[in-house]
């Protein structure tokens, strides 16, 4: 498999990035050089170059909210060997985690990610859990070799959005 098959977006989904409602995004413990668009903005996530780097220990924890209601398939996570994620954790709908409650709510899913995740193969996800998603937030729990910083290269999301009749009211929500 070439590295470019490995980094297709599987059949049927589609990137959501441009659903993405920057102005919510957050992200605990990242580095103040080496922050969260490094690895999931378009072009940023793109260069090898620029990582999404841990601060103060191995764990991240990282909130996505999105701009309309999308079902979550399958993501994408690359990072280098040694400090590239292992255990990563999803939660839909769950607002204002932080480390110290991120453990009191069981995960909508964990993933172990493999050195073939890492350079870029996407992991599908319980995708019952994932149907009516508002918000994601992604608990990096550790890395593959226990090194004091978790690095990730891309972060990438797959799945598709939610036809829904009341995208009006949240377009008035936005606009405020």
């Amino acid at each position: 498999m070439s590295a470019e098959t490995a980094s297709q977006i599987p059949k049927g989904q589609v990137d959501l990035l441009d659903f993405i409602d920057w102005s919510g995004v957050e992200c605990l413990n990242q580095s103040s050089s080496h922050s969260l668009p490094n690895a999931l903005k378009q072009g940023y996530r793109e260069d090898e170059g620029l990582n999404l780097e841990s601060d103060a220990d191995e764990q991240l924890l990282i909130y996505i909210p999105f701009n309309q209601v999308i079902k979550l398939h399958s993501f994408a996570i690359k990072g280098p060997e040694e400090e590239g994620p292992k255990t990563v954790k999803f939660f839909s709908n769950k607002e204002h985690m932080c480390f110290s409650n991120v453990n009191d709510f069981p995960p909508s899913d964990t993933a172990e990610l493999t050195e073939e995740n890492l350079k870029g193969k996407p992991v599908v996800l319980k995708y019952v859990k994932f149907q009516n998603v508002r918000s994601l937030t992604i608990f990096i729990e550790d890395n593959q070799s226990g090194a004091e910083v978790t690095k990730v290269q891309k972060i990438a999301l797959y799945g598709s959005t939610v036809e829904t009749t009341d995208m009006k009211g949240l377009k008035k929500i936005e606009d405020h």
